[in-house]
């Protein structure tokens, strides 16, 4: 199940940030989040703006957590390196992270994003190969490279949904 996050749950949240800046670090990616990104500000912020979200078992345990931006990522004006596929709306999925006791979490939060019925974009560091390798087999297309606001080089994905939507209804 996916909800939005609660700030009370907040302790819980920052446990399962840890174990993804644990498993980043285990895994030769130190510095997308180090172990200070995201803060307990961040988080909250996100709470307070209903853009967060978890995912839960069957018995409301929070497994998972993701934010889906709605609207412009202003991240994203310039890419270098490439071109987005288009300019059509587009949700952006941040800051997705697991526990490491569900499996499936990034295709949960990306069925929920396509929900939305716009685009997906996501990013993420080059060293994040595991969660490159992810984005690519859930269908995303790399399009570039766009710069976090402190100057920091992302791979950009993008996947468009409108496309594949009007591609089923042609064959129905």
């Amino acid at each position: 199940m996916i909800r939005l996050a609660l700030s009370e749950e907040i302790d819980i949240l920052m446990s399962i940030y840890h174990y993804a800046q644990d498993q980043m670090i285990r895994n030769g990616n130190p510095d997308q989040w180090g172990h200070t990104n995201p803060t307990k500000e961040m988080i909250l912020e996100d709470i307070e703006k209903s853009r967060s979200y978890v995912i839960t078992d069957d018995t409301g345990v929070v497994h998972g957590i993701f934010v889906l931006l709605t609207g412009e990522e202003p991240t994203y004006r310039i890419i270098e390196d490439g071109e987005w596929l288009n300019n059509e709306l587009y949700v952006t999925i941040h800051r997705i992270a697991s526990d490491g006791q569900m499996h499936g979490i990034f295709e949960k939060a990306l069925a929920f994003a396509e929900g939305s019925g716009c685009d997906v974009r996501i990013d993420t560091h080059k060293d994040n190969l595991i969660m490159q390798k992810l984005i690519e087999r859930n269908g995303f297309k790399r399009c570039g490279i766009i710069y976090l606001m402190n100057g920091s080089p992302r791979i950009a994905y993008q996947k468009v949904i409108r496309q594949n939507k009007d591609n089923r209804n042609q064959h129905a």
